[in-house]
């Protein structure tokens, strides 16, 4: 069992991905979950054994429960969502595992996203450019018809039937919600991104830290280190005290 971060621990994560990007806030929050793997070793991870960290850290730091909202596609309802993080767990695949796929004439071999792969990609750019090079990336063989192609080069149609397979192959890498709308009755299925979801968490409760440590301070004149070693019970009673 993984030991829970500290207080400063989890601020210092905080600190340092606040201006970074999704993937890179994912690879910190991994190296936060598994203090003990090298980072050369964390790079080979796939996306599925990453995840599957997080939702550890996950219930480490707030709990086995989750609560979300999700927006219905066909009438905009919004839906409150109550999980346990148990519900989302499913066998993460060796992403350093080479797979062969054929399609449409295509005969492709790749392997699962790592996150070096997921930490390679742009800062900036929009959802699709992403997943055409992140596959790119991915794909370590192409042939149509029999003749060598660019990875960079496959159709549309072909990219989006490697994406499902790499899915199918990886479900904790691509976890999907089963959702019905309570007021059109529509069923649908919403992706869900531990790692900005964690994230989220992260940023909400380092905001509340910072007040707390900013009240404690004023109020007593101690120290950051001090206020953030003391514990939620014993933190939350000396707020109450200097509460008007």
């Amino acid at each position: 069992m993984e030991p829970i971060p500290t207080a400063v621990q989890l601020l210092n994560v905080w600190e340092q991905g606040r201006f970074q990007t999704p993937a890179q806030r994912a690879w910190l929050l991994l190296r936060l979950a598994v203090p003990a793997v090298p980072d050369e070793t964390l790079s080979w991870y796939g996306a599925g054994q990453r995840d599957q960290e997080l939702l550890g850290l996950r219930e480490r730091v707030f709990g086995p429960r989750m609560l979300s909202l999700a927006q219905c596609p066909e009438c905009g309802q919004e839906v409150e969502l109550d999980f346990s993080i148990s519900e989302l767990r499913a066998p993460a695949a060796d992403a350093r595992q080479s797979h062969h796929l054929q399609t449409d004439g295509y005969d492709l071999r790749f392997h699962l996203p790592l996150c070096a792969d997921l930490a390679a990609l742009p800062a900036r750019g929009e959802v699709g450019g992403h997943k055409r090079a992140l596959l790119q990336r991915c794909v370590t063989e192409a042939r149509c018809q029999g003749e060598p192609i660019a990875a960079d080069r496959l159709p549309a149609e072909v990219s989006d039937v490697l994406s499902r397979r790499m899915a199918e192959l990886d479900p904790q890498g691509d976890i999907q919600l089963a959702l019905t709308c309570p007021k059109c009755s529509r069923p649908w299925a919403a992706p869900l991104d531990i790692g900005s979801c964690l994230w989220q968490e992260i940023h909400a409760w380092a905001e509340r830290m910072l007040r707390e440590v900013h009240a404690l301070a004023a109020a007593y004149g101690w120290r950051e280190a001090d206020i953030l070693a003391l514990s939620t019970v014993r933190r939350q009673a000396y707020l109450e005290l200097i509460r008007p």
